[in-house]
């Protein structure tokens, strides 16, 4: 029998998620209550731009002046404001190199977190690689929101590829080391400070049947925000690969999950679980010490998984994708515990851990009882005013008015019965003459017809004759 989701385990704990579509929109869905709540759309920001899509995004959910990168279709890369949804700055990835964003989109984007800011002057600096390989790395500083940004020095720039394509980009916790990997790419990790490649894994060898599975890295994460040394891959032949850099340049370990590509994977703070999503919309947790396969979350989803992404603070994970749904799940027992329709197809999701509900809470919590007090008010008073209306007040009629009404009975009951008298059809004698008169015409009409068919009679006869002379 299917297992039951029991009702304690449905409802988020306060979390704030932010989605982006294939349209470029970009919607906040916030769980308020300190317990159990119900995740709700709170605001949409944009509007609907096939070329506008999000491909990449990062936030920075830092107390003081968050902030949220993101990457679009068109090449053009957006700096918000992740509270508000306000614009701080904007920039072209491609500048004056001439080439199309259809042949050449943004494919990674990372925004750093290490850089604190003051109050009068903000600034962010961002990396980001496109499909051909190209990375940049710039810092940019902007006054205020409405304030123009201004680049800091000239971006770093480099060639993370000679051929194929980039389709994973990645920076470890510490912000100073970046993995890079796609279509026929091996996975490869750069010194962001002095933008050289510091090592490149090893293509794996061929199968028993001598066969070459070509490299193509679909998704990437770091175990650890402190050790770089250890990462985990996802490729399209439905493979989840462990590298360790101080070991080895082909994968520690390596097993297959399900047959279709792996889409997402996210890491758990403890260092050794991970969370994979396939296009086939399956969802797993593994041990990856030893590669065991720890459960599979319940509430099947309808669509490819593009995204997966673990809450830093509270035991839950969310995913999204192709089905339009954005799914939260509890890390311990593996339960959907809530969904959410978003209406467009989802590339991104991302969490902003600076977000608590406790004073929305208390807020909502007082707004309830003051509605709730004044519901009880108003259902009184109608109560009230029913009882008075259902309630009319009893007086003894008159003998006049009792005569009068029996007047008026009476003349409504002699109206009625002449309504049935002109209702009812009168039924008339016909006299003997009209009677005379109906027989003559039936036996006019009689004669005629016989004299019809005596012409007719002779009419043949003769015709027959008129034949047999001939033929004689």
């Amino acid at each position: 029998m299917p297992r039951v989701i029991p009702p304690e385990n449905l409802g988020c704990p306060p979390i704030r998620a932010l989605t982006f579509d294939s349209l470029g929109l970009i919607k906040v869905t916030e769980a308020r209550g300190k317990e159990r709540g119900t995740p709700t759309i709170v605001n949409t920001w944009g509007e609907m731009n096939a070329s506008r899509t999000v491909l990449a995004a990062s936030i920075d959910d830092r107390l003081r002046n968050p902030l949220l990168a993101v990457a679009r279709k068109d090449g053009n890369v957006e700096v918000l404001n992740p509270c508000n949804g306000d614009l701080h700055f904007s920039f072209s990835v491609f500048g004056d190199d001439g080439c199309s964003p259809e042949d050449n989109e943004i494919s990674a984007l990372h925004l750093f977190r290490k850089k604190i800011d003051d109050q009068a002057e903000r600034s962010c600096t961002l990396l980001t690689c496109t499909k051909k390989g190209d990375v940049s790395l710039r810092s940019v500083k902007f006054p205020d929101a409405h304030g123009d940004s201004t680049d800091d020095a000239s971006p770093k720039t480099w060639k993370a590829c000679g051929s194929g394509e980039i389709l994973v980009g990645k920076v470890d916790g510490s912000e100073n080391f970046s993995l890079f990997g796609g279509k026929r790419v091996e996975a490869n990790i750069w010194d962001l400070e002095q933008c050289t490649k510091i090592w490149s894994a090893k293509s794996p060898p061929k199968d028993n049947l001598g066969i070459f599975t070509p490299t193509w890295f679909t998704s990437a994460t770091f175990l650890s925000n402190d050790d770089h040394r250890k990462f985990v891959t996802g490729t399209k032949s439905h493979q989840v690969r462990l590298y360790d850099i101080s070991t080895q340049r082909r994968p520690v370990l390596s097993f297959d999950f399900r047959e279709t590509a792996i889409t997402a994977i996210a890491e758990d703070p403890d260092g050794h679980t991970i969370y994979v999503g396939n296009a086939s919309a399956d969802l797993a947790s593994f041990d990856i010490r030893t590669g065991k396969l720890l459960g599979s979350f319940l509430g099947k989803c309808s669509g490819s998984i593009r995204s997966v992404v673990r809450h830093p603070q509270h035991q839950v994970i969310a995913s999204c994708g192709l089905d339009r749904y954005l799914r939260v799940f509890d890390v311990k027992t593996r339960h959907l515990i809530s969904a959410v329709f978003l209406k467009q197809h989802l590339t991104g999701l991302v969490f902003d851990s600076g977000f608590s509900g406790e004073v929305e809470a208390e807020t909502a919590e007082a707004n309830t009882v003051v509605e709730a007090a004044t519901e009880e008010k108003m259902t009184i008073m109608d109560q009230e005013d029913d009882e008075t209306e259902e309630a009319p007040v009893k007086r003894k009629k008159s003998k006049k008015e009792k005569r009068s009404r029996e007047i008026v009975f009476e003349g409504e009951d002699d109206e009625e019965n002449e309504d049935e008298i002109e209702k009812a059809p009168v039924k008339t004698k016909k006299s003997k003459k009209e009677k005379r008169s109906r027989e003559k015409v039936v036996s006019e009409g009689e004669e005629k017809d016989e004299l019809r068919s005596k012409k007719t009679r002779e009419h043949k006869k003769k015709t027959k004759k008129v034949k047999h002379n001939q033929e004689d």
